[in-house]
């Protein structure tokens, strides 16, 4: 593949291709004779999809896991984690069962599914999750028999039983993100000793910050153990504030997330809402997940709110990455992943998917 830019693992290259061998990046250097106009980077990681369009991934089976991975796929996402609400404990158990049969369908050229984001429903704030399900202790018997499900983990530190919990998951592969919380900084120092790594949705459904108590979301700025996730909608949070998280965190500490929701489901926190306002809300007011792509989210943060293209694209493809511990994609360079795409400007400072490959293979294209 050959661009006007490559954007390497050790910096932009003007004039390039890169050379992949049985889906793995073997090369990356100087093009000869003409190139399309356009930016190959690597591809994008959401950590947090509950649902695109019609499909909450919730209760998706059979063909809905192709309309998701052809929807990820046309906004640049080659690497996802499905992601469950707060529900029945039974319910959530069904649902985890159908996201690991999915996640093992043979590969042809689909987004990867990492595994599943099981945010709650072990909550402190509720936000748009239904309170009768949220539960106020931390049950480690439960997650254990989850086995190798769940990828990563989104619960109130301030819970008992959540700091042991925490310890407990990390030690077997799980990111642990703290988020749907009010608890005080020195909470959120501790849960990182325990091993958190990751705080959700900054600024959304957590503790406001002040000088005096900055909570967890001043400790999620100043701890540099902490990577935080951000909606970057211009709904959910605002363009300076998109741009102070990625001052305090840089890119290495911010991973762009959709939270994108099934607008309308059947079942599930939006059910009912609309996006009138650009974002799902409950009848209340409440927000209550996105309506977000990632290639619109790189775009909303260099365009509204100063964040550079090359640290905007960090933030989407090689910080979760790290986060998940994939450190076989990411970023463009050899012996990686050839999990790519193609961007084409779009407009003042605006960016949009042309190409993705998978593993080597065109998988989508704007103009098929």
């Amino acid at each position: 593949m050959s661009a006007a830019t490559v954007m390497a693992s050790a910096g932009p290259l003007s004039q390039a291709e890169v050379v992949v061998e049985a889906g793995i990046i073997t090369e990356v250097r100087g093009a000869q004779g003409a190139v399309p106009d356009v930016v190959l980077v690597p591809g994008f990681v959401d950590l947090q999809v509950n649902g695109i369009g019609a499909v909450d991934v919730a209760g998706a089976t059979g063909a809905d896991w192709a309309v998701l991975d052809r929807a990820l796929l046309a906004q640049g996402v080659t690497t996802w984690c499905p992601t469950l609400v707060t529900a029945p404990l039974d319910a959530l158990g069904a649902s985890l069962e159908r996201i690991e049969e999915a996640r093992t369908r043979p590969d042809e050229g689909r987004p990867d599914i990492a595994g599943a984001h099981l945010e709650g429903p072990f909550l402190a704030v509720h936000g748009a999750h239904r309170p009768e399900f949220v539960r106020t202790e931390v049950d480690l018997a439960w997650l254990e028999g989850l086995g190798d499900r769940v990828r990563i983990l989104t619960l109130a530190p301030e819970l008992p039983g959540a700091v042991d919990a925490i310890a407990v998951l990390v030690s077997r592969g799980v990111l642990v993100s703290l988020g749907h919380s009010a608890c005080t900084a020195e909470t959120a120092v501790q849960a990182a000793d325990a091993g958190a790594r990751l705080v959700t949705h900054l600024g959304n459904a957590m503790g406001p910050l002040h000088q005096r108590a900055p909570g967890l979301l001043g400790a999620a700025l100043a701890d540099d153990r902490l990577a935080v996730s951000v909606i970057a909608d211009l709904v959910h949070c605002h363009p300076l504030f998109l741009r102070m998280a990625f001052t305090a965190k840089t890119a290495g500490g911010v991973a762009l997330v959709t939270d994108a929701v099934a607008v309308g489901a059947a079942s599930g926190a939006v059910a009912g809402s609309d996006t009138a306002s650009g974002a799902p809300r409950l009848p209340d007011g409440t927000l209550a997940g996105s309506v977000l792509t990632i290639d619109r989210a790189i775009t909303n943060a260099v365009r509204h709110s100063g964040v550079s293209l090359a640290d905007a694209l960090q933030a989407a493809s090689t910080t979760p990455a790290r986060l998940l511990g994939l450190d076989d994609r990411g970023v463009i360079a050899p012996g990686r992943r050839a999990d790519l795409v193609a961007l084409e400007p779009d407009g003042d400072a605006g960016w949009r998917v042309a190409s993705v490959w998978v593993g080597g293979v065109k998988a989508w294209s704007a103009r098929q």
